[in-house]
């Protein structure tokens, strides 16, 4: 809502003909204010240049670094590398190459760059500690900007700076003093940085902020710590993210990644006497972890420094101008030199870009590895080695095709391809509150979208049933039910807190609200709860028309500390039989009640006494009975979902997004900037169903662009967008802008058909490249941004434990159901003893329970998705713990063992069995070189073991099971190439 929120609250003050005085005083000085120009704002710091210190070239948050042997860089520091020491935090592969390779000067350090234009720079410092903690001073020409740093333990690494120097002398000197420091890397912008670390503010941890972080700090700090304020308390300012950082006299008040040496942590955490906040009462335990969570995730922050400049109205025309709020395109693929090289169209986009940068792509991948990529792109399974036969002996010229083709119809499709949809809806099977309580119900949801993608339901008609399934007309009862179970999108929103007659609702929606905006449209909407977006063409009253459609829908309830029991589920009968059932309830809840209101009658009406503590034992018995009888489970199947809400309206403006605070009434509509369309005044539904129908429209820029930008994504690691949830200002542009327009028209004039959209993808000749790019890409572009070879990636955890299980033998593809949670009438969660549960299955990995806070601890350790917020694309980090997971964990063994039994099964001799080994765990036939060396390992493990029995059998699965278990550890095994 811009710097000021909306305006003061005149309401109540004396009038003056006929218009409020203070009314007339604000717009008068609105008008002296708009006629005063602010200062023009200054120019954004521009990447200058960075430094690994002691290595190679490389890319990191896709600028290019120089290594070591560049000629304007100077140092005599001892050379020091140390791969074995994991980084805490954990970061991507190059830039955790550059911490891990530093310079090391003993008590001092000096690093000089030359040939430094003259002006002003903004310096950061990467540091690491690889032994124990040390303590030192970081001086920047001369002048000491950090006092008694401490490295901390072994493995913590920090990205140090923003500090401001002005270059006269053509040279930048970065030196420490005091204790042994490493220095691994040094990175410089031309002008003044705020001090933004790309590497910490991902879309998922800068949606964090906004929907736990930022309404805090405007709720409790802002009125005494903001630029507002009319004094600022103990000259501590926390309105933006160089002021939070540089905190006060008592030091930072919050240093990223250590909430141990954040003065805020202590504030809040009441620790001082003379130093809590909020002053009026400390904040819930629920506040604090995520402030804690936030901290250790770097302190991610997109908060400028705040200015006292009147509010910007936004120039919806000029916002219309930005590539995403264009209108889709229909280019015409582009004419190439090699004309015979393309496939189809999409190929033309392509190598296009290709001849422009004078790259040529790389060669066709091979049969074996290109039904293995297939497979495991539509499947998230390997193919068999009876697939890997059939299709290299298939010489017809449909051969491919004719897998694609059975790839999409086989059911393992749906169970990838809906995984990869339950990651962005943050999917989750409990309801994410303080008590996190289970959700039986959810699993239908989890089935529905699994089934509408192996059906290949529309997109259009995908997204109509989510948000308005209940809704829409027609259809058999059986279509019906489905389309109301696909509401549960809507109902698995977070839960908030253990409050009941209080319930922050607002935190329900908000939540509902950010994932509309990142899932479908792909734009940050919630940035405009609080004011009118930084960025984007989004104002508060559009964020508000949005909330106001959901303020409108009925939200299920599934328990919570101080009502634990579900209500509000949506019955899969027929009215009638729901109403069959009640009556014959009420008959029997009517004298438990009437038993709870004499007992409370007569215990108001006793004496303090022994007479009415025993009454009062008994009104809360009376109670529990009543509790106890409304858990029973109904006799009919129930969904978590979603109906019109008692009361439809719409929904007032929330003041810096304090419900508390109520603006201006905002008709439900859609955003302005997509023609701001409203609900006819007649109209006294939620709105949902136009909200579909506004999300689906052809016109809408957004939605075929988003959605052709994520099947890119899935299929080849990386999306036309590298920000799939994030199609704004503060997303990445298109690296094919043409291309993801053209995709998007193909899209919508397929009728909306994803695995239309599949095939030409699959069918082109980028899709089956190689995966090695020639020399002359690697020079022109290092990371394969124009496609001249497949990307290369790892595969995800549900893909390599699916895998696991599919090599034992062991893995259950039938369809998963409801998961064994305790009936209801055993429900004692609380926020101190949470439900928390691992159930165990070999059915695939979409089928495992998810929980929104406790995390599955295997997903976990191989970054699977969050359920507490959206995920467009999962992390890829490598750590210890992967590498000691696959060799140790008892789940991996069992399956280790199981693998190996089978090789010696259907294997005659050594060799034979090492192929059958490599066609199942790789999808290839092994080279005469491997296996050699698979025959001169199984020796050796059998000498090793060869006394222990003296039949032997024992040694000779002891060395199939070795085999397998150093197969598994390959990278092959877990790459796709």
């Amino acid at each position: 809502m811009g710097e000021f929120g909306r305006g003061a609250d005149v309401s109540g003050l004396v009038r003056w003909k006929g218009a409020s005085f203070s009314r007339i005083l604000a717009t008068v000085i609105a008008c002296l204010c708009l006629a005063i120009a602010p200062l023009p704002a200054a120019e954004p710091a521009k990447f200058f240049r960075g430094l690994n210190l002691n290595g190679p070239p490389l890319v990191i948050d896709g600028q290019q670094w120089d290594g070591k042997d560049s000629p304007d860089y100077r140092s005599s520091d001892k050379a020091f590398e140390n791969m074995a020491v994991p980084l805490v935090p954990p970061t991507d592969e190059n830039r955790g190459r550059m911490i891990r390779s530093s310079r090391w000067g003993g008590s001092k350090n000096l690093v000089e760059l030359t040939n430094i234009p003259a002006g002003r720079y903004s310096v950061f410092l990467y540091v690491w500690e690889d032994n124990n903690a040390e303590t030192f001073d970081v001086l920047v020409n001369g002048r000491t900007v950090l006092r008694q740093y401490n490295s901390g333990s072994a493995g913590r690494w920090a990205r140090l700076g923003p500090w401001i120097t002005d270059v006269r002398e053509g040279v930048i000197r970065i030196g420490s003093l005091g204790g042994a420091a490493n220095f691994s890397g040094i990175e410089v912008w031309s002008g003044e940085h705020d001090g933004a670390d790309p590497s910490i503010e991902t879309p998922e941890n800068l949606a964090f902020f906004e929907s736990r972080i930022r309404p805090l700090l405007v709720e409790h700090c802002y009125s005494c710590h903001g630029i507002e304020a009319d004094e600022v308390e103990g000259e501590f300012l926390l309105d933006s993210r160089a002021a939070i950082r540089k905190g006060g006299p008592r030091g930072p008040a919050v240093v990223p990644h250590e909430p141990g040496r954040s003065v805020l942590m202590d504030a809040v955490r009441y620790k001082n006497t003379e130093m809590q906040m909020p002053p009026e009462g400390k904040l819930s335990d629920e506040q604090i972890a995520d402030l804690e969570r936030w901290i250790r995730l770097g302190a991610p922050d997109p908060r400028h420094q705040p200015t006292r400049i009147a509010r910007k109205t936004i120039d919806f025309e000029k916002g219309r101008e930005f590539w995403s709020l264009k209108p889709v395109a229909d280019p015409a693929p582009p004419m190439v030199q090699a004309a015979d090289w393309p496939r189809n169209d999409l190929d033309r986009f392509i190598l296009s870009r290709l001849e422009t940068a004078g790259i040529s792509p790389a060669a066709d991948v091979g049969r074996a590895a290109l039904l293995r990529r297939v497979t495991y792109d539509l499947t998230g399974l390997p193919p068999t080695p009876e697939e890997l036969a059939a299709f290299e002996a298939d010489a017809s010229p449909d051969a491919y095709k004719k897998v694609v083709e059975r790839l999409l119809d086989s059911p393992q499709y749906g169970e990838r391809w809906g995984r990869y949809w339950l990651d962005v809806v943050r999917y989750s099977d409990t309801a994410g509150d303080n008590s996190d309580f289970p959700i039986p119900q959810m699993y239908r949801y989890r089935n529905w979208v699994i089934g509408a993608f192996n059906r290949d339901l529309p997109f259009d008609e995908f997204v109509r049933e989510q948000l308005a399934g209940d809704l829409l007309p027609g259809g058999t009862d059986e279509e019906r039910r489905q389309r109301t179970i696909a509401t549960g999108y809507i109902a698995n929103a977070r839960r908030f807190g253990s409050r009941v007659d209080d319930y922050p609702q607002h935190l329900t929606i908000e939540d509902t609200l950010d994932n509309l905006g990142r899932a479908f449209l792909g734009l940050t909407i919630n940035c405009a709860r609080c004011h009118d977006h930084k960025f984007d063409p989004i104002s508060t009253d559009d964020y508000y028309g949005l909330y106001g459609i959901f303020q409108s829908t009925r939200y299920p309830w599934p328990g919570i500390e101080l009502e634990q029991r579900q209500r509000d589920l949506v019955p899969l009968c027929s009215a009638q039989e729901v109403e069959a059932y009640r009556n014959s309830r009420r008959s029997e809840e009517e004298p438990l009640r009437a038993q709870v209101k004499r007992l409370e009658k007569e215990r108001d009406a006793a004496k303090e006494g022994d007479d009415r503590k025993r009454l009062e034992g008994e009104v809360k018995k009376a109670r529990e009975a009543v509790e106890t009888f409304l858990k029973q489970p109904v006799p009919y199947e129930e969904a978590y979902a979603v109906a019109e809400g008692p009361a439809i309206d719409d929904a007032a403006v929330q003041r810096r997004g304090d419900p508390q605070q109520a603006g201006d009434v905002i008709p439900r509509r859609f955003l302005t900037v997509m023609g701001g369309r409203e609900l006819p005044p007649e109209d006294r539904s939620s709105g949902r169903r136009q909200l579909a129908e506004w999300i689906v429209d052809p016109a809408n820029p957004l939605t075929a662009r988003v959605l052709a930008n994520r099947i890119w994504l899935y299929h080849f690691g990386k999306g036309l967008v590298a920000t799939p949830n994030d199609f704004g200002r503060q997303g990445r542009q298109p690296t094919h802008p043409q291309l993801l327009d053209w995709l998007a028209t193909r899209l919508v004039q397929s009728g909306w058909s994803i695995k239309a959209l599949h095939r030409t993808i699959l069918f082109s000749r980028t899709y089956q490249l190689a995966s090695v790019p020639a020399d002359v890409a690697l020079q022109k572009d290092p990371t394969n941004e124009l496609l001249s070879a497949y990307p290369s990636r790892r595969l995800d955890a549900d893909a390599i434990r699916d895998t696991l299980l599919a090599l034992g033998g062991n893995l259950d593809l039938t369809a998963g159901g409801p998961h064994p949670f305790p009936a209801q009438t055993e429900w004692k969660f609380t926020q101190h003893n949470p439900f928390k549960a691992v159930y165990e299955t070999n059915r695939r990995s979409v089928y495992l329970m998810t929980q929104r806070i406790q995390r599955h601890p295997y997903l976990a350790i191989f970054d699977g998705a969050d359920p507490a917020a959206s995920t467009p694309v999962r992390g890829t980090s490598t750590t210890p713990i992967q590498a000691l997971y696959l060799l140790n964990d008892p789940f991996v063994h069992e399956q280790a063992k199981r693998f190996a039994e089978r090789i010696l099964r259907e294997g005659n001799d050594d060799p034979s069995r090492i192929r059958r080994a490599y066609r199942l765990a790789f999808g290839r036939e092994p080279q005469t070189k491997e296996i050699e060396l698979g025959q001169q390992f199984l020796a050796s493990v059998r000498e090793t073991t060869a006394g222990v029995e003296a039949s032997g059998k024992l040694s000779e699965q002891d060395a199939w099971f070795a085999y397998v278990r150093a197969l598994f550890r390959l990278n092959e095994f877990v790459y796709l190439d």
